[in-house]
């Protein structure tokens, strides 16, 4: 007996004094290649790591004069791969003596370089005390993302103790859970890969638990890294395509939103609302017009924990996105040819990629102002097609440019859906997205025959509007984003179309834009309306976040491009937020050009909410039913689908309120078309 007791003795005596591990180190290629360094581990005395034993720190050294890009991740025997540091340190020699340690209040990614003493890795190093045998291959894998310095590995330690790193414990949420297995793949920015993807939705109210079956999506898909700026964040986003069992893409219901193959994880790591995307596409929506459907969802990638994502509809041509003709090569003549078409002013880099034309106008001096191909994509749209959206464009371009701009028949209104332009112009402004107007923005063009108007939109990419840029005053509650030229512009940069300018100058567009926002801060822009739909979302959010903030411990702290003061709580955040949303509705309430004293409807896309005919199709009566605002004259004008007024343009002074109008018209069996 007492030997049995000193020999336990001597066990316990033994795990309580850590041990260390070093292992020589190496060249870091810059070439893009990961490179693993190893430690072969005996001799440990257990063959279990868990919550009582295991691995508590990781050190390294690292010389190398542009750390940021740089990938530091420990690979346990199992295969178990945590993040330690992605894309930290800026440009410098700053891994000197770097510990990572699940202990240390403050994260690597949240630190300021050199990171010299014990930082909290960003994956959970406790994640590799999952019972799996110590004693084996642990590997450091480095990877130099495309610098031209090469750099070394000095050397590297792991240690083990009785006081380990926990491991994130994840069991279930009030949100859908999404399950991706790369089966020991890296996700890349090119070319997609075919991995496993599980959701987890069992409905409003119900729980969803980690291991419930995956009843809302189960099969493989093929999954890239998207966004270009965004891929240096801890959190990455991801764009993917629903495949069925043949390895062919397939259009699937996701979350219960319409059945489509191409989808985004968006992933709203530099918000820290996690909202402001979600926000904007609800505002759109309530306006009329078409924005991506998102749901709120809670990412496990390979079994670990990666925060609160955002599922949303890739922005493409389908009648439930953007609901324009399909085009095939052989559409080149006629109607065929004059739709539909998604085209964009974005980065050409990231998600933005691609090619397309130069417009004949600069946004400043220098830089003319490039339009991308989206649908059909450049590799895919003929050199027909190229010519007939390019000549339209063009022409309203031209036409906006010219001395007569402002003419009704021969002005730029004569290629363009006026009401799209004054939605969207209300939407950046009031969200004062830094990127409107140039980045991201997108514009589309159905066929003649079904109303053949350029349409701006849909709205997309606004985590840096509502005060979250702190740079080109984008934080400032005043001033007009369209004039970003005249504070931020830069050649070769992307830079706003002289378009807002020169339609500000047409009281017709002024008008109509007035009426709009007096309707909409009425509606869809009253602080009620904006302030429950915020704080229903914060309250969907409420459980996740906690973990969201764990995994990431960035309240507080600066991400790029937060501006200050950087609020220490969420609460803050969604405070922050409202404030400023509040002081910059008033600053437009103030400012906002235009007389609220005539109407011009005439519109391919209506609002919802705005026009109604009916019936339709009509032979020699139309009844049209729509809302005011203020007191206002209106012009009804009926044209058929060449343009040409086929009755007397009807103008009425109307009180505010409902109105219902009847049009007694010749025997014209015509159909409406909106």
């Amino acid at each position: 007996m007492k030997k049995l007791l000193v020999a336990v003795l001597l066990i316990a005596s033994f795990k309580t004094q850590a041990q260390t591990f070093t292992g020589t180190g190496g060249a870091i290629p810059d070439n893009s290649n990961a490179v693993y360094f190893s430690i072969g581990i005996t001799g440990l005395p257990v063959t279990v790591i868990d919550t009582s034993f295991g691995v508590e720190s990781v050190c390294i050294n690292i010389s190398h004069n542009n750390d940021q890009q740089l990938t530091i991740q420990l690979v346990a025997p199992d295969g178990t791969t945590i993040d330690l540091s992605m894309y930290n340190g800026g440009s410098g020699n700053n891994y000197t003596n770097t510990c990572f340690n699940y202990n240390s209040t403050l994260s690597i990614n949240a630190g300021n370089p050199p990171f010299t003493g014990n930082f909290r890795p960003e994956g959970y190093l406790g994640n590799v005390n999952n019972g799996q045998n110590p004693n084996g291959l642990w590997r450091l894998k480095v990877q130099d993302h495309n610098f031209p310095n090469a750099g070394t590995l000095n050397s590297w330690n792991i240690t083990f103790s009785n006081t380990p790193a926990q491991p994130f414990i994840y069991n279930s949420s009030n949100l859908p859970i999404v399950s991706i297995n790369t089966f020991g793949q890296t996700i890349l920015d090119d070319p997609k890969i075919t991995v496993h993807m599980g959701i987890i939705d069992n409905g409003p109210g119900i729980r969803n638990h980690i291991t419930d079956s995956f009843n809302s999506y189960n099969g493989n898909i093929d999954i890239e890294l998207r966004g270009s700026w965004s891929q240096t964040f801890p959190q990455k986003q991801y764009g993917y395509e629903t495949l069925d069992s043949t390895g062919t893409e397939a259009d699937t219901s996701i979350m219960g939103m319409p059945a489509e193959s191409d989808w985004i994880l968006y992933a709203p790591y530099n918000d820290k609302t996690c909202m402001r995307n979600v926000l904007v596409y609800d505002i759109a929506n309530k306006t009329g017009h078409y924005a991506s459907r998102s749901r709120f969802c809670e990412l496990v990638l390979n079994n670990e924990y990666k925060g609160i994502y955002v599922m949303l509809e890739k922005i493409k041509r389908n009648v439930n996105r953007v609901d324009i003709s399909k085009l095939t090569p052989t559409d080149t003549i006629g109607d065929d040819v004059t739709g539909g078409y998604i085209i964009k002013i974005d980065k050409t880099t990231g998600s933005g990629g691609g090619a397309g034309w130069s417009s004949d106008f600069d946004g400043i001096p220098g830089t003319p102002i490039e339009f991308l191909y989206e649908y059909p994509s450049y590799d895919e749209i003929v050199p027909k097609q190229q010519a007939y959206i390019q000549a339209y464009v063009d022409s309203f371009e031209h036409a906006l440019d010219a001395a007569w701009f402002m003419n009704p028949v021969t002005g730029y209104k004569k290629y363009i859906d006026l009401q799209s332009f004054v939605d969207y112009f209300i939407l950046n402004e009031a969200s004062k997205n830094v990127d409107a107007y140039r980045i991201s923005t997108f514009l589309y063009k159905q066929k003649i025959t079904k109303g053949g108007k350029l349409v701006i939109g849909p709205a997309w990419d606004y985590n840096i509007a509502f005060r979250n840029a702190d740079y080109c005053d984008g934080d400032i509650h005043t001033g007009w984003q369209y004039q970003f030229n005249n504070i931020c512009g830069n050649p070769g940069d992307k830079n706003v179309p002289f378009w807002w300018g020169k339609m500000l100058q047409d009281s017709a567009f002024t008008s109509l834009l007035k009426c709009r926002w007096n309707e909409l801060r009425l509606t869809t822009l009253h602080v009620d309306t904006l302030w429950n739909y915020i704080d229903s979302v914060a309250l969907v959010l409420d459980e996740a976040k906690e973990r969201h903030f764990l995994k990431y411990p960035i309240l507080g702290v600066q991400i790029w491009a937060n501006p200050t003061p950087y609020p220490v709580s969420y609460a803050g955040e969604i405070s922050s937020m409202k404030t400023w949303i509040q002081q910059r509705l008033t600053w437009l309430d103030a400012n906002m050009p235009g007389n609220c004293t005539s109407v011009f409807v005439e519109s391919t896309v209506p609002t919802k909410k705005s026009l109604h005919v009916f019936p339709n199709p009509f032979n020699n009566l139309l009844i049209t039913k729509f809302s005011l605002a203020a007191p206002s004259q209106i012009t009804l004008i009926l044209k058929d689908i060449a343009g040409r007024e086929v009755m007397q343009p009807r103008t009425e002074q109307l009180a505010a309120g409902a109105h219902s109008i009847q049009l007694n018209t010749p025997d014209l069996n015509l159909v409406c078309i909106f």
